[in-house]
């Protein structure tokens, strides 16, 4: 017997009309259930989403720029290196501070663990330079941009350059560049002193002297050109000036951080009281080299010793890790007549507490206010402290 022989007896003894009604309801029964099935689906799918969100990847906390995230590049010379050792000895530090010097040829003697590494400069005599009585030198300096980037160093996140009597202050240099992302176009530094020289460069170029850093992203896209920069800017004077003029066709502008700075300005508050004592002539190349208009407001050096400001000296530094002590001595000069305060003073010591800014706080700072307390036995003591919310920065006339 077949198999499908039962079957076949129970599909005989039905009628056709009920055959069909039996296939109709079979048909019913299943699209009944699957649509069931759909629902209690999604009704669990939906259970599932609220009780266990997708939630995005939390990205990892960002690390704030340290020091050890610098690279300083130091251009100088086998003739100005050994005169500017002190300068570099005042910033520079083996264990915390990443630095080079890059000079024409090496030093005599030995290498001094407490100095920069030297590295001596390629040879750039290939580079055309027809600046009337200029140094060829401005070539290698400004040359030093492709150098230290080409050494292609680890965890660089900014490139600062300098001259080799540049004094930075590297935790303040941090602080400043922390404010800053590195992965984006950052060419950030400030004027020079000299009005003619701001109006010949557009008040958009940084001075060597000061300082300027680039953010290692823009660095990395200047060193592939620079050297097709330096053909074509041939009739310039200075170092600066060429990578000035190669940001310029990238389509970069300067960021003005008035910390890199080459004259002090000082008492920028108070600019009615206080104008800067000219003890300086501008950077200038011919005979008027003795007059200038400068950025700030500045009143002549007296040639009569005696109408001249008593000058202090630093004289010593003291420093843990809450501050700074700094220690001034003051010039005699002659036999002036003068007040009794300036008369008898003849030391100021000053306080300061190390700042601790976050990166809000150092997109809008404010001035610090000071303590100055009464000469005793010829010593003045300045405490410098933040102000109060509603203090005042004054002068008692």
């Amino acid at each position: 017997m077949p198999p499908s022989t039962s079957s076949t007896v129970l599909l005989k003894t039905l009628s056709p009309s009920r055959l069909k009604n039996l296939l109709l309801a079979l048909a019913l029964l299943c699209i009944f259930y699957l649509l069931l099935s759909n629902h209690s689906n999604h009704r669990q799918a939906a259970s599932l989403l609220q009780a266990s969100p997708v939630l995005p990847p939390r990205a990892a906390p960002a690390i704030p720029t340290s020091r050890r995230h610098l690279v300083f590049a130091v251009a100088s010379s086998s003739l100005s290196v050994p005169r500017r050792r002190p300068y570099l000895r005042l910033w520079y530090s083996p264990n915390s501070t990443r630095a080079l010097a890059f000079l024409d040829r090496l030093p005599d003697g030995d290498p001094a663990p407490d100095l920069p590494p030297t590295l001596v400069s390629e040879d750039t005599s290939r580079f055309p330079y027809t600046f009337p009585g200029g140094l060829r030198s401005a070539i290698r300096v400004a040359r030093v941009v492709k150098e230290v980037v080409d050494r292609r160093e680890l965890g660089v996140r900014w490139y600062v350059f300098g001259d080799d009597d540049t004094v930075f202050f590297v935790d303040n240099l941090v602080s400043v560049l922390s404010k800053y992302d590195h992965t984006k176009w950052y060419y950030i530094g400030s004027n020079s002193e000299s009005y003619e020289q701001n109006v010949k460069y557009s008040f958009d170029m940084a001075f060597g002297g000061g300082g300027f850093a680039i953010s290692r992203s823009l660095a990395v896209a200047l060193a592939r050109v620079l050297d097709s920069c330096l053909v074509r800017y041939s009739h310039l004077y200075g170092s600066d000036a060429r990578i000035f003029s190669c940001l310029a066709e990238l389509g970069v502008g300067l960021t003005h951080e008035p910390g890199f700075h080459q004259v002090f300005e000082g008492n920028e508050l108070l600019p009615d009281l206080l104008a800067l004592q000219r003890t300086f002539t501008p950077w200038r190349r011919g005979i008027s080299a003795g007059s200038s208009h400068y950025m700030f407001n500045t009143r002549e050096f007296p040639k009569d010793p005696c109408k001249r400001p008593v000058t202090f000296f630093l004289h010593s530094i003291l420093s843990d890790e809450n501050g700074v002590q700094s220690n001034y001595k003051g010039q005699i000069i002659g036999h002036c007549v003068r007040g009794n305060t300036l008369k008898n003073l003849r030391r100021i010591t000053v306080f300061s507490r190390k700042l601790e800014h976050d990166i809000e706080q150092m997109k809008a700072l404010r001035r610090q206010c000071c303590d100055v307390l009464p000469v005793v036995n010829g010593s003045m003591v300045i405490h410098i402290r933040q102000c109060g919310d509603n203090e005042l920065i004054s002068m008692h006339l």
